[in-house]
């Protein structure tokens, strides 16, 4: 196996009493991490002093922000001190297995069109289980499209991660720091899928989880103190794509119905779902009458084609 600079970005506030466990989990895999960067969001706690003890060791770089700027301006500053050809994203209240970057490496190197791998996850804490999209692995194929057309989210959280650097250096840095304090990891997912990436989903549950009482997004605390969030979170998703799409000169293509079906066709083994994501676009948004309706034939056509093939796959 080829060896792959990889680089893990571990993000932190006032977790104190968790991220030792995470920076361990990073430094104790079977095949190592060439950089882990931990950086700190101006914690109030004594996270710092914890952190601190990490710093001497030859392939940990420690990044202490001055002011609190939430957690994406922790992915832009990690970012920024990453050299590494492959990101992992670590929050530090959640913990890797230790066979997870090798796993994730021979995935990588098995598949080397992969830009974006997210895998399965165990829940551990105040809440237990295993957490798996599929039981077994899969190719998404490219998302572009059904991401700018229908916002569709196909990742899962920080944690379970790994971004190809040449996608991540299309999205990060992104100025607009303040709209993502929380829940950041949009940001890669939608940002991932509208670059281009090739995305993988890793069936082994190899990201362990934690679920506590300050768990932003499994607590839905921003659903309670605001009402109006998913509102807000609509405008926000609204301005980051224009953010991305500007950034790298991007545009829906003309043919959109035509090219819609062939993003289709990079998913090997298309569920169901996928086919009336593509139908919704091209009723909604192509806007030529012509490629309207034969798009819509196409897309029926190819549909029969994988169901008598039977690479329809079954939503589980």
């Amino acid at each position: 196996m080829d060896k792959i600079r990889t680089s893990c970005l571990i993000n932190n506030y006032n977790y104190a009493e968790f991220v030792s466990e995470a920076i361990d989990s990073a430094l104790n895999q079977t095949v190592k991490f060439d950089e882990i960067i931990i950086v700190d969001d101006a914690s109030t706690d004594n996270s710092v002093e914890v952190i601190a003890k990490f710093a001497q060791l030859d392939n940990v770089k420690c990044i202490f922000k001055k002011i609190n700027q939430g957690q994406l301006s922790s992915f832009n500053e990690g970012f920024l001190a990453a050299t590494g050809e492959i990101i992992f994203f670590l929050d530090a209240d959640d913990i890797y297995e230790p066979q997870y970057l090798e796993n994730a490496l021979k995935f990588y190197s098995r598949r080397t069109e992969c830009d974006f791998i997210f895998c399965a996850y165990k829940k551990f804490g105040a809440v237990e289980g295993i957490f798996q999209t599929d039981t077994v692995d899969l190719d998404l194929g490219y998302s572009v499209i059904r991401t700018l057309c229908n916002g569709e989210w196909i990742g899962s959280i920080t944690s379970t991660l790994s971004i190809r650097r040449e996608i991540i250096r299309k999205i990060l840095p992104i100025p607009n720091i303040e709209d993502w304090r929380v829940r950041s990891d949009d940001c890669l997912v939608w940002g991932a899928s509208l670059v281009g990436a090739k995305k993988f989903y890793m069936s082994k549950p190899l990201v362990m989880y934690r679920i506590h009482q300050n768990n932003q997004y499994h607590n839905n605390k921003f659903l309670h103190i605001d009402k109006n969030y998913e509102y807000k979170r609509f405008w926000k998703r609204n301005s980051l794509f224009n953010y991305i799409l500007k950034k790298n000169n991007l545009s829906l293509p003309l043919l959109l119905a035509f090219t819609s079906i062939n993003e289709l066709k990079t998913i090997p083994c298309p569920k169901f779902q996928d086919f009336i994501s593509y139908l919704k676009i091209i009723f909604l948004f192509e806007h030529n009458l012509y490629w309207k309706i034969k798009g819509t034939v196409l897309l029926f056509n190819y549909f029969i084609r994988i169901l008598m093939s039977g690479k329809l796959k079954s939503s589980n």
